[in-house]
Protein backbone atom coordinates (compact mmCIF):
# COMPACT_ATOMS: atom_id res chain seq x y z
CA UNK A 1 0.00 0.00 0.00
CA UNK A 2 1.07 2.92 -0.88
CA UNK A 3 0.60 6.80 0.59
CA UNK A 4 1.04 10.02 -1.31
CA UNK A 5 3.49 12.80 0.06
CA UNK A 6 4.39 16.08 -0.73
CA UNK A 7 7.83 17.30 -2.36
CA UNK A 8 7.92 20.51 -0.09
CA UNK A 9 7.13 18.62 3.13
CA UNK A 10 9.12 15.21 2.86
CA UNK A 11 13.11 15.37 3.92
CA UNK A 12 15.23 16.63 1.21
CA UNK A 13 16.00 14.43 -1.18
CA UNK A 14 19.78 13.75 -0.87
CA UNK A 15 20.21 11.78 -3.65
CA UNK A 16 19.59 15.34 -5.95
CA UNK A 17 22.42 17.30 -4.05
CA UNK A 18 25.26 17.39 -6.42
CA UNK A 19 28.69 17.08 -4.50
CA UNK A 20 29.77 20.09 -2.18
CA UNK A 21 33.21 20.99 -3.39
CA UNK A 22 32.09 21.33 -6.79
CA UNK A 23 29.27 23.41 -6.31
CA UNK A 24 31.04 25.71 -3.87
CA UNK A 25 34.09 25.93 -6.78
CA UNK A 26 31.18 26.44 -9.66
CA UNK A 27 29.69 29.14 -7.46
CA UNK A 28 32.61 30.89 -6.77
CA UNK A 29 34.04 30.48 -10.46
CA UNK A 30 30.73 32.72 -11.28
CA UNK A 31 31.12 35.25 -9.09
CA UNK A 32 34.82 35.65 -10.18
CA UNK A 33 33.66 35.47 -13.86
CA UNK A 34 30.75 38.20 -12.93
CA UNK A 35 33.58 40.65 -11.19
CA UNK A 36 35.99 40.38 -14.02
CA UNK A 37 32.86 39.99 -16.63
CA UNK A 38 32.50 43.70 -15.54
CA UNK A 39 35.36 45.09 -15.35
CA UNK A 40 36.11 43.98 -18.84
CA UNK A 41 33.66 46.10 -19.85
CA UNK A 42 35.54 49.07 -18.43
CA UNK A 43 36.25 52.04 -20.48
CA UNK A 44 33.37 53.43 -23.18
CA UNK A 45 33.14 56.51 -21.39
CA UNK A 46 31.97 58.18 -23.80
CA UNK A 47 29.40 56.01 -25.39
CA UNK A 48 28.63 55.32 -21.75
CA UNK A 49 27.00 58.83 -21.10
CA UNK A 50 25.89 58.71 -24.72
CA UNK A 51 24.03 55.93 -24.02
CA UNK A 52 22.39 57.68 -20.73
CA UNK A 53 21.10 60.36 -22.58
CA UNK A 54 19.32 58.08 -24.42
CA UNK A 55 17.97 55.87 -22.10
CA UNK A 56 16.29 58.66 -19.38
CA UNK A 57 14.99 60.73 -23.08
CA UNK A 58 13.17 57.31 -23.54
CA UNK A 59 11.94 56.95 -19.83
CA UNK A 60 10.37 59.92 -20.16
CA UNK A 61 9.05 59.89 -23.55
CA UNK A 62 7.06 56.72 -22.33
CA UNK A 63 6.11 58.80 -19.03
CA UNK A 64 7.66 56.37 -16.48
CA UNK A 65 8.20 57.99 -13.24
CA UNK A 66 11.17 59.97 -12.56
CA UNK A 67 13.56 58.69 -10.39
CA UNK A 68 13.77 61.75 -8.66
CA UNK A 69 11.01 61.50 -6.63
CA UNK A 70 12.15 58.20 -5.10
CA UNK A 71 15.03 59.83 -4.23
CA UNK A 72 13.21 62.42 -2.58
CA UNK A 73 11.77 60.01 -0.22
CA UNK A 74 15.36 59.21 1.09
CA UNK A 75 16.61 63.09 1.16
CA UNK A 76 14.02 63.62 4.02
CA UNK A 77 16.02 61.61 6.31
CA UNK A 78 19.35 61.11 6.62
CA UNK A 79 19.64 57.97 8.46
CA UNK A 80 17.37 56.47 5.80
CA UNK A 81 19.80 57.23 3.47
CA UNK A 82 22.39 55.66 5.41
CA UNK A 83 20.38 52.26 5.50
CA UNK A 84 19.82 52.67 1.41
CA UNK A 85 23.64 53.17 0.88
CA UNK A 86 24.57 50.11 2.97
CA UNK A 87 21.34 47.73 1.62
CA UNK A 88 22.86 48.53 -1.76
CA UNK A 89 26.43 47.95 -0.32
CA UNK A 90 26.08 44.77 1.37
CA UNK A 91 22.58 42.25 0.87
CA UNK A 92 23.48 41.87 -2.52
CA UNK A 93 26.16 38.77 -2.53
CA UNK A 94 25.20 37.56 0.63
CA UNK A 95 21.70 37.36 -0.01
CA UNK A 96 22.11 35.49 -2.89
CA UNK A 97 24.38 33.08 -1.36
CA UNK A 98 22.47 32.52 1.75
CA UNK A 99 19.86 31.89 -0.62
CA UNK A 100 21.58 28.89 -2.70
CA UNK A 101 23.13 27.59 0.45
CA UNK A 102 19.51 27.39 2.21
CA UNK A 103 18.19 25.55 -1.28
CA UNK A 104 21.43 23.45 -1.38
CA UNK A 105 20.82 22.07 1.92
CA UNK A 106 17.04 21.85 2.42
CA UNK A 107 15.78 21.69 -1.89
CA UNK A 108 18.50 20.55 -3.53
CA UNK A 109 16.15 20.09 -6.67
CA UNK A 110 15.62 23.90 -6.28
CA UNK A 111 18.95 25.00 -6.01
CA UNK A 112 20.13 23.00 -9.47
CA UNK A 113 17.39 24.74 -10.67
CA UNK A 114 17.44 28.28 -9.54
CA UNK A 115 21.53 28.15 -9.93
CA UNK A 116 20.92 27.05 -13.73
CA UNK A 117 18.80 29.97 -13.84
CA UNK A 118 20.94 33.12 -12.16
CA UNK A 119 23.96 31.49 -14.20
CA UNK A 120 22.03 32.03 -17.72
CA UNK A 121 20.70 35.79 -16.44
CA UNK A 122 23.93 36.69 -15.41
CA UNK A 123 25.65 35.80 -18.70
CA UNK A 124 23.32 37.46 -20.31
CA UNK A 125 23.26 40.42 -18.41
CA UNK A 126 27.41 40.64 -19.16
CA UNK A 127 26.81 40.42 -22.40
CA UNK A 128 24.66 43.49 -22.22
CA UNK A 129 27.22 45.15 -20.13
CA UNK A 130 29.52 44.93 -23.32
CA UNK A 131 27.07 45.79 -25.82
CA UNK A 132 25.69 48.28 -24.06
CA UNK A 133 27.46 50.46 -21.73
CA UNK A 134 25.43 52.91 -19.70
CA UNK A 135 26.52 55.33 -17.16
CA UNK A 136 24.12 55.44 -14.10
CA UNK A 137 21.85 58.18 -13.37
CA UNK A 138 23.94 59.03 -10.53
CA UNK A 139 26.60 60.03 -12.74
CA UNK A 140 24.38 61.95 -15.64
CA UNK A 141 23.79 65.77 -14.92
CA UNK A 142 20.69 65.78 -17.20
CA UNK A 143 18.83 63.74 -14.30
CA UNK A 144 19.86 66.53 -11.44
CA UNK A 145 20.07 63.57 -8.91
CA UNK A 146 22.38 63.20 -5.84
CA UNK A 147 25.14 60.32 -5.60
CA UNK A 148 23.61 59.50 -2.05
CA UNK A 149 27.07 56.74 -2.06
CA UNK A 150 29.40 59.44 -2.33
CA UNK A 151 27.52 62.52 -0.72
CA UNK A 152 26.48 60.04 2.61
CA UNK A 153 28.10 57.18 2.16
CA UNK A 154 29.27 54.77 2.61
CA UNK A 155 29.78 53.13 -1.27
CA UNK A 156 31.37 50.75 -3.12
CA UNK A 157 33.04 52.82 -5.88
CA UNK A 158 35.58 55.36 -6.60
CA UNK A 159 35.20 58.75 -6.67
CA UNK A 160 36.15 58.65 -10.33
CA UNK A 161 34.54 56.50 -12.20
CA UNK A 162 36.50 56.52 -15.70
CA UNK A 163 39.63 55.20 -13.79
CA UNK A 164 37.88 52.52 -10.73
CA UNK A 165 39.42 49.65 -10.98
CA UNK A 166 37.25 47.77 -8.64
CA UNK A 167 33.78 48.07 -10.16
CA UNK A 168 32.59 49.07 -13.33
CA UNK A 169 30.63 51.88 -13.04
CA UNK A 170 29.08 51.76 -16.78
CA UNK A 171 27.55 48.66 -16.22
CA UNK A 172 24.25 49.86 -15.17
CA UNK A 173 22.41 48.03 -17.62
CA UNK A 174 20.99 45.96 -17.03
CA UNK A 175 20.75 45.74 -12.95
CA UNK A 176 21.86 42.32 -11.34
CA UNK A 177 20.89 43.81 -7.74
CA UNK A 178 17.57 43.85 -8.90
CA UNK A 179 17.64 40.73 -10.94
CA UNK A 180 19.70 38.87 -8.17
CA UNK A 181 17.06 40.09 -6.00
CA UNK A 182 13.89 38.95 -7.82
CA UNK A 183 15.31 35.41 -8.18
CA UNK A 184 15.95 35.02 -4.71
CA UNK A 185 12.01 36.03 -4.37
CA UNK A 186 11.03 33.85 -6.48
CA UNK A 187 12.79 31.36 -6.04
CA UNK A 188 11.89 31.38 -2.10
CA UNK A 189 8.67 31.54 -3.43
CA UNK A 190 8.24 27.91 -5.50
CA UNK A 191 10.75 26.00 -3.00
CA UNK A 192 8.84 27.08 0.30
CA UNK A 193 5.03 26.23 1.25
CA UNK A 194 4.15 28.51 4.18
CA UNK A 195 1.52 30.69 3.85
CA UNK A 196 3.66 33.68 4.15
CA UNK A 197 6.10 32.76 1.69
CA UNK A 198 4.80 35.84 -0.67
CA UNK A 199 6.84 37.94 2.25
CA UNK A 200 9.87 36.97 0.24
CA UNK A 201 8.91 39.24 -2.60
CA UNK A 202 9.66 42.16 -0.15
CA UNK A 203 13.40 41.59 -0.64
CA UNK A 204 13.19 42.52 -4.90
CA UNK A 205 10.94 45.33 -3.56
CA UNK A 206 12.93 47.19 -1.19
CA UNK A 207 16.22 46.25 -3.74
CA UNK A 208 14.91 48.26 -6.68
CA UNK A 209 13.50 51.18 -3.94
CA UNK A 210 17.03 51.41 -3.08
CA UNK A 211 18.86 50.94 -6.25
CA UNK A 212 16.38 53.89 -8.03
CA UNK A 213 16.22 55.83 -4.75
CA UNK A 214 20.39 56.18 -4.57
CA UNK A 215 20.74 56.84 -8.42
CA UNK A 216 22.15 53.94 -8.94
CA UNK A 217 20.12 52.78 -11.62
CA UNK A 218 17.10 54.09 -14.37
CA UNK A 219 13.68 52.17 -13.64
CA UNK A 220 14.92 50.85 -17.65
CA UNK A 221 17.29 48.72 -15.88
CA UNK A 222 15.08 46.86 -13.81
CA UNK A 223 12.68 46.47 -16.94
CA UNK A 224 15.59 44.81 -18.99
CA UNK A 225 16.60 42.58 -16.36
CA UNK A 226 13.06 41.68 -15.25
CA UNK A 227 12.11 40.48 -18.73
CA UNK A 228 15.97 38.83 -19.00
CA UNK A 229 14.65 36.65 -15.96
CA UNK A 230 11.58 35.77 -18.02
CA UNK A 231 13.30 34.19 -20.47
CA UNK A 232 15.56 32.20 -18.37
CA UNK A 233 12.66 30.86 -15.99
CA UNK A 234 10.36 30.34 -19.33
CA UNK A 235 13.15 28.42 -21.24
CA UNK A 236 14.49 26.31 -17.38
CA UNK A 237 11.32 25.16 -16.16
CA UNK A 238 12.10 23.80 -12.41
CA UNK A 239 11.43 19.74 -13.28
CA UNK A 240 8.39 17.88 -12.10
CA UNK A 241 9.04 14.93 -9.69
CA UNK A 242 6.23 12.28 -9.03
CA UNK A 243 5.38 12.17 -5.33
CA UNK A 244 7.04 9.75 -3.76
CA UNK A 245 5.53 6.81 -2.22
CA UNK A 246 5.66 5.81 1.52
CA UNK A 247 6.12 1.51 2.00
CA UNK A 248 3.56 0.28 4.75
CA UNK A 249 6.07 -2.76 6.40
CA UNK A 250 3.15 -5.21 7.32
CA UNK A 251 1.10 -6.50 4.95
CA UNK A 252 -2.49 -6.24 3.56
CA UNK A 253 -5.02 -8.25 5.68
CA UNK A 254 -5.78 -11.44 3.52
CA UNK A 255 -9.63 -11.27 1.79
CA UNK A 256 -12.23 -13.06 3.72
CA UNK A 257 -13.36 -16.01 1.17
CA UNK A 258 -17.20 -15.45 0.39
CA UNK A 259 -19.42 -18.29 0.14
CA UNK A 260 -20.86 -20.01 -2.79
CA UNK A 261 -25.08 -20.30 -2.78
CA UNK A 262 -25.11 -24.01 -1.35
CA UNK A 263 -22.54 -22.63 1.97
CA UNK A 264 -19.35 -23.94 0.46
CA UNK A 265 -15.96 -21.81 -0.20
CA UNK A 266 -15.20 -21.05 -4.18
CA UNK A 267 -11.92 -23.74 -3.71
CA UNK A 268 -14.05 -26.42 -2.33
CA UNK A 269 -16.97 -26.12 -4.77
CA UNK A 270 -14.09 -26.23 -7.59
CA UNK A 271 -12.53 -29.26 -5.99
CA UNK A 272 -15.51 -31.05 -6.22
CA UNK A 273 -17.14 -30.41 -9.42
CA UNK A 274 -14.48 -32.08 -10.59
CA UNK A 275 -15.37 -35.41 -8.72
Amino acid sequence: MHTGSKPADREPDTSARPPLVRELLLVAGLFVIYKFGRQAANGHVDEAFHNAGRVWDLERAVHLPGEGAVQGLLLHDETLIHLANTYYATVHFPATLLFLGWLYWRRPRHYLWSRRVLAVLTGAALALHLLFPLAPPRLLAATGLIDTGQVYGPTVYGSTPATDSMANQFAAMPSLHFGWALMVGVGLVVATRSRWRWLWLLHPAVTLFVIVGTANHYWLDSIVVAALLSVALAALRLPRTDPVGVHIPWPAAPARPYATADGRSPSYASSGAGR
